[in-house]
This record gives structure tokens, sequence and C-alpha cells, in this order.
């Protein structure tokens, strides 16, 4: 893994990713201990976590997860997202943040040295080749693993560096969960969301 102390570094984390990449993996991540990570290897600039909720009165469960990264180290960009009932007749949630996140790091690049993405949503590979043409580096953490793989063949090409998951979680990690029996290497539209498992 290579950081440099004097780069200015910018996490990119998409956060239901994110979640279900750990979640295979069988780890909840620690966030306190995911910013002391990257601070002690490099300078931090900024590290912006994107999440989509549900706008009702209802309790959510993503709610004590959000605010406490709001209040402790990370910038959130969230968007309500959308409930729909399936033609199964199963309550379904659909909410992309990847527009919000694509933006905010095409804004930072003249700004920042090395950006993290936190996803393997291959759909970011043309965002990854734009940023490199303004001369910033892009790891992109997500991993290889799972089965099948959580990152896109062409994202991982694309990136300067590959940082697989399983590798450095361990500098992260709260507690060891019993890894989940299926794993998509996209979340479909209109899955729940899923990322209130994670701890703080």
């Amino acid at each position: 893994m290579i950081f440099r102390q004097d780069e200015r570094v910018c996490l990119f984390i998409d956060g239901a990713n994110l979640y279900s990449a750990s979640r295979n993996l069988g780890f909840d991540v620690d966030y306190r201990n995911l910013l002391g990570f990257f601070r002690s290897r490099c300078n931090l600039v900024r590290a912006y976590y994107y999440s989509a909720v549900l706008d009702t009165e209802e309790y959510s469960p993503l709610k004590p997860l959000t605010d406490w990264l709001a209040y402790n180290g990370y910038t959130l960009v969230t968007k309500a997202a959308r409930e729909f009932t399936d033609q199964s007749g199963r309550r379904r949630v659909k909410g992309n943040m990847d527009i919000e996140l694509a933006i905010d790091m095409l804004e930072l690049a003249p700004k920042m040295d090395h950006a993290v993405l936190f996803s393997g949503d291959a759909d970011f590979r043309r965002l990854v080749e734009a940023v490199q043409r303004q001369g910033v580096k892009v790891s992109v953490v997500s991993s290889i693993r799972t089965t099948p793989p959580m990152v896109g063949d062409d994202l991982r090409r694309q990136a300067d560096q590959f940082l697989d998951l399983a590798d450095i979680a361990p500098e992260f990690t709260r507690r060891q969960v019993e890894p989940r029996p299926r794993s998509p290497a996209r979340m479909p539209a209109g899955e729940p969301l899923a990322e209130a498992g994670a701890t703080v």
C-alpha cells in the first residue's frame, strides 16, 4: 500500500457498497479506526460518506451511524431514498449516490493528490480516469475475495492502486460477524438500504 505523508488525500466512501463488501467478508467497520488508519499514513484532508436515507417519520436504524459520522470527522452526503413496491409486492428502497460522489471527486481533484474510492462499482471507471487526467492518483478499496468479486475488473484495472478490503480490514474491524451466503457483485436497483449494521 503506497501512501505518502505529504499527499493530500480524500476518502470517498460509498456507504452501501462498503457495508455490502464488509458483510460479505464477515466483519463490521469501525469508522473511528478507519479514519485513524488513513491519518497515520497520509495528510487526510476530507473523508466523505455517501448514503441515501429514507425520509419518513419512522425511526431509521441508519440514523445513529449517520449522526455519529457527521460529528466525528466525516463529511456526510445524503439524499432521500425512494420507497416503492416491486412486482412481487415486496417493499423496496432505491437510492443511488453515484452522481453526488462523482461531482465531489471531480470538484476536489485540483485540491488533492490522491483519492481513495471505497466502492467496487465498475460505473466509476470513467470517473477514475477523468480524475487521473487531472494528475490525481486514485486507489480503489473493495474485494476480490468474495464470490462473485465485489469489484468490477474495469475499475480495478483503471485504478493506480487496488486495496483489497480483506487485507486492510484488521486495522479497522470492530467484531467478526457471520459472512453472508450470497454476495452480489453490484447491489441491484431497489435493494434495501442496509449499511445500518456498520458500527462506529
